[in-house]
């Protein structure tokens, strides 16, 4: 996948959207230090000199990244010309809001390609955005590869034409993804789950019971409501008139998200029993169970063995147009997997507070 040209250090743009994407490209960024300095330059083919190179930013193991991400990232040693952050958009309404900022950003990361010349793009799921990140390095002559591909399988199968066109490789992270996308044409691998090489949390519960102020002979509960602005505004009241309504017999942990600020996820706390924590993993390894929004947060709640109710809800517009257009009978990725309702699922109209509560009171019996 790593070009052969230059003796010099190979730039590799990569444009991670979320949360999770940009959890996975510090992984993916790690990974491809190790790999490289291993294998230097003896790696996959080339496209032709694309001029004189502008001036490598300093790394190890000859190869330096730039492009979309956030702390994680910046950690692992990527240049992150756009903050993650900023594109951490979600809903019609929201998008549309936000379209010049994007625009404005999007615009921005081309410029930085053009002066930068990488020899190779990755793109990390997000797919409004990264799909045309794609269709420019295209332009360009740089090869693009697709890092958890987008689930077209679940909604808009038609854009399947824009990976077909515009992308050398997708890296599929669940098995029968790469049957999907080989019958339309395009040339996809099952790679894994990046979160399946994540180990369990080493902390003993009672030192993380300490660490955070906690009752260790209470069960505890992990509350995520999603990983953007809007998501929150969605789901956190919901979720925590949930908590206030299971009572004072549980205690609640807040992770946060690393595209969220503290603050923001204070000014919805409402009861003393809520316990922001920084890390969702730990949490959810410790909890008996799990008031979790759709998405990512589902796939480490069962990773880590902890039950839970799925919820969720958009803003009414994003629900009406985009309900034709779901291809799956249910939303939560181990229910999709099982082929059953593994776990429970309210959307929209059915997320309640009382549907989560009687949900979580079948969960918690099952003890």
């Amino acid at each position: 996948m790593i070009p052969h040209c230059y003796n010099r250090s190979l730039r590799i743009l990569i444009s991670a959207g979320e949360a999770s994407g940009e959890m996975y490209g510090a992984q993916l960024i790690e990974a491809l230090r190790r790999a490289y300095a291993h294998v230097g330059t003896a790696a996959i083919g080339c496209p032709a000199e694309q001029g004189s190179a502008a001036p490598a930013l300093s790394s190890t193991s000859g190869l330096t990244f730039f492009g979309v991400g956030g702390d994680r990232m910046r950690a692992a040693g990527c240049d992150t010309v756009i903050d993650s952050k900023d594109l951490a958009v979600v809903g019609i309404t929201e998008i549309l809001s936000h379209l010049p900022k994007i625009l404005r950003l999007y615009n921005h990361l081309i410029r930085e390609a053009d002066r930068r010349k990488p020899d190779l793009a990755i793109v990390i799921d997000s797919p409004a955005f990264n799909w045309r990140v794609a269709r420019q390095m295209k332009k360009r002559g740089i090869r693009t590869v697709y890092y958890v591909a987008p689930q077209f399988w679940a909604w808009r199968q038609g854009r399947v034409r824009l990976l077909r066109d515009y992308i050398y490789k997708a890296l599929v992270i669940f098995p029968f993804e790469e049957k999907f996308y080989r019958d339309r044409g395009v040339d996809a691998t099952f790679v894994g789950h990046p979160l399946a090489a994540s180990p369990n949390p080493t902390i003993a519960r009672t030192n993380y019971a300490e660490q955070f102020h906690l009752d260790p002979g209470k069960f505890w509960i992990t509350l995520m409501p999603g990983s953007r602005v809007k998501e929150v505004l969605m789901n956190l009241p919901t979720i925590m008139e949930s908590a206030a309504l299971l009572g004072s017999n549980y205690e609640f942990l807040l992770p946060i998200a690393p595209t969220l600020e503290r603050d923001f996820l204070c000014t919805f706390i409402t009861q003393p029993k809520i316990t922001l924590v920084p890390d969702a993993l730990p949490a959810l390894f410790h909890s008996r169970a799990g008031i979790i929004a759709s998405g990512t947060a589902t796939v480490e709640a069962a990773m880590m063995n902890t039950p839970f109710v799925m919820v969720y809800r958009v803003s009414p517009l994003t629900y009406i147009l985009g309900k034709p257009r779901v291809k799956v009978p249910r939303f939560a990725m181990v229910n999709l997997i099982a082929g059953e309702e593994v776990v429970p699922e309210l959307v929209q109209h059915d997320f309640t507070a009382a549907k989560v509560v009687s949900c979580m009171e079948t969960i918690l019996a099952d003890g």
